[in-house]
């Protein structure tokens, strides 16, 4: 039976690197992924995903309108699909999520989704919220605060490294503009 995955975390906890390294193992064993990521994040180039490690590989780009069924089914007659893993699966909308559980109950194909819980203000992003709901296993992978406890939260920061309170729930970036801290520090930081 396959099963729809949700691993979450902050910042810099290595969802990237864990998705890469899920992925060779698939290959390893003779079998076929399919990697997609968000198609706004273009840090490191269109159609890619990477990590701060430096390991990398091609992905499928989705958006909010791409239907994620048609996406993978359509893959499907080119090659077989052992395996889904989605990257940024924060910006899942409600109704991809569901169809990411659609792939992994009626086709029968595990779907690893790699993404962050909470934005800047704390809040869940909307993919977030569904397959914390939805998905059949549910997985922290954890990083330290700048104190050494976990952090689970995460701070956007201007260019001074100040905190920003406000602004859109989405803006692209890494340890330039992201933190990852412990919920005091993050109460702390936001003035709460």
């Amino acid at each position: 039976m396959a099963n729809l995955f949700f691993y979450y975390s902050s910042m810099n906890a290595g969802k990237s690197t864990t998705l890469l390294q899920a992925s060779f193992n698939y290959h390893e064993r003779g079998m076929n992924t399919m990697l997609l990521t968000v198609a706004f994040d273009n840090r490191f180039g269109v159609g890619k995903i990477a990590s701060r490690i430096g390991l990398e590989a091609p992905a499928h780009l989705f958006d909010a309108d791409t239907d994620m069924c048609a996406l993978i089914l359509g893959q499907m007659k080119e090659r077989k699909v052992d395996c889904v893993l989605i990257d940024e699966a924060q910006f899942l909308t409600k109704q991809q999520v569901w169809q990411m559980s659609d792939i992994a109950d009626k086709h029968r194909i595990p779907v690893l989704c790699y993404g962050i819980r909470t934005d800047f203000q704390g809040e869940l992003f909307e993919g977030s919220k569904w397959l914390l709901a939805w998905a059949d296993k549910i997985n922290e992978l954890k990083t330290i605060c700048h104190c050494g406890r976990k952090a689970g939260m995460v701070l956007r920061v201007d260019e001074n490294g100040d905190p920003v309170r406000e602004g859109a729930q989405v803006e692209i970036g890494g340890n330039d503009r992201y933190v990852p801290v412990c919920r005091r520090h993050f109460k702390d930081a936001m003035g709460q």
